[in-house]
């Protein structure tokens, strides 16, 4: 039997409520014993002292780009960067190419992740087949498979009865339909919010309203059919009371925010500068202040990157012609930590919840804890480690970042899966 100690870290478990110094025992890939001064030996010791111990991060919105974009991110490097910025847990978007829409298609990612990926990995289907919007995949099917969410990120299923019978059946086999708002018919040619600064910029924006009218259309079905509804990349004030409004009325709806949309706004955009660029867009000062907000009062549930790598070629198209996204795996603990726990914004026990524990029940999965029992994921950081953040040093392929540059605290010294020290000193 395998056996790791972790020794004398200050241990954050918001699932057990305890938070404090602390040993961790892992044997063969399961945490065994959390307690004081641990005596048992074991085959290889970490000593924690300083460090501050996490259950590693689950992140429910990541663009892998594999297969068919590889060339932008693959299962190895995209799983290697998550590893780098302490997740051990990921789930894959099914915008690829091409769309993840059958069994076969999810065993690709599947059979590909046990050989090539360093952490775990879920892969999302698409709702319609080829994503097309016209005719449902065999959920039924997927499901068995062992596919845990559906979604058709990248757009929405514009038809609400298509919807509605995809959620009468994700209601019965208990998963949850993820949904990317977005009405097609008001973006109209749109790559940045609505607002002055798209004015002075000269370029087409994209109104709040269209991101507003599928939340609220979603909402409105999941609540009709019961289904498990989780809102991604909310980005304004309306989507907030919306989501707030659903769950007041016993509608089963989580919700997610992005660290770009709660720490940048349309303001801080350079001109021409499509690092920037993002759907949903960047939005207004009140947007990005009712997103912390939602935040710290438990309206939202989730913090996810939408990683979503890009080549350099790419994003220097400029903000017109560029594609829309940002790589965000390994910056996104250490921007909620500097701008969230630090300022006292939010605790370390509800970062966890927010970026372990919270992301894992939506999937229902056996991650975000360090109970005994509980497969040993773990992340261990260092958060006095100042630095600025350097794309250049990302293991994403994608380097494209509105937050180059940017004074963070957090570095990952390790990160375990199942036991396994996957990121850090292996020896």
């Amino acid at each position: 039997m395998k056996t790791l100690l972790i020794k004398n870290g200050y241990v954050v478990n918001p699932a057990d409520n305890f938070e404090g110094i602390a040993d961790i025992l892992i044997e063969d890939g399961v945490i065994s014993k959390v307690g004081e001064k641990l005596k048992d030996k074991a085959d290889r010791t970490v000593d924690a002292s300083g460090l501050t111990v996490f259950p590693g991060l689950v992140d429910l919105h990541v663009h892998l780009r594999d297969p068919g974009q590889e060339y932008k991110e693959d299962i190895a490097t995209g799983s290697e960067a998550a590893a780098h910025g302490g997740i051990t847990t990921l789930l894959a978007m099914p915008n690829t190419h091409p769309p993840m829409d059958s069994v076969s298609r999810i065993s690709y990612v599947t059979n590909k992740a046990r050989t090539d990926a360093h952490i775990k990995i879920y892969q999302a289907s698409a709702i319609t087949k080829n994503m097309s919007g016209e005719e449902l995949v065999d959920i039924g099917a997927l499901v068995q498979s062992g596919v845990r969410a559906f979604s058709e990120d990248g757009k929405s299923v514009m038809s609400a009865g298509l919807l509605r019978a995809a959620m009468q059946k994700t209601a019965k086999l208990g998963v949850p339909i993820m949904a990317h708002c977005e009405d097609i018919t008001m973006v109209r040619g749109g790559v940045m919010n609505d607002d002055e600064n798209a004015k002075k910029m000269g370029l087409p924006g994209i109104t709040p309203a269209a991101e507003e009218v599928i939340a609220a259309r979603d909402c409105v079905l999941a609540h009709e059919t019961g289904a498990q509804l989780h809102l991604c990349h909310c980005s304004t004030k309306g989507t907030i009371e919306i989501l707030q409004a659903a769950r007041n009325l016993g509608t089963h709806v989580t919700g997610e925010v992005c660290p770009h949309h709660f720490l940048l706004s349309s303001s801080d955009i350079p001109c021409d500068d499509a690092d920037y660029k993002v759907n949903p867009p960047l939005r207004t000062i009140e947007d990005v202040e009712a997103m912390k907000n939602a935040i710290k009062d438990g309206i939202i549930d989730c913090i996810s990157t939408d990683h979503a790598p890009h080549s350099m070629d790419e994003k220097e198209r400029g903000f017109l012609s560029a594609p829309f996204g940002i790589s965000g795996l390994e910056t996104s603990a250490a921007l909620v930590y500097t701008e969230l726990v630090k300022t006292g914004f939010l605790t370390l026990s509800g970062m966890v919840e927010k970026m372990a524990l919270n992301p894992a029940k939506v999937l229902h999965i056996d991650a975000g804890t360090l109970n005994p029992g509980a497969a040993a994921d773990i992340a261990i950081f260092d958060f006095n480690e100042e630095y600025q953040i350097n794309p250049a040093k990302f293991l994403s392929k994608g380097k494209n970042t509105p937050f180059a540059g940017r004074e963070v605290y957090g570095t990952v010294k390790y990160t375990v899966k199942n036991g396994n020290i996957v990121w850090g000193k292996r020896n």
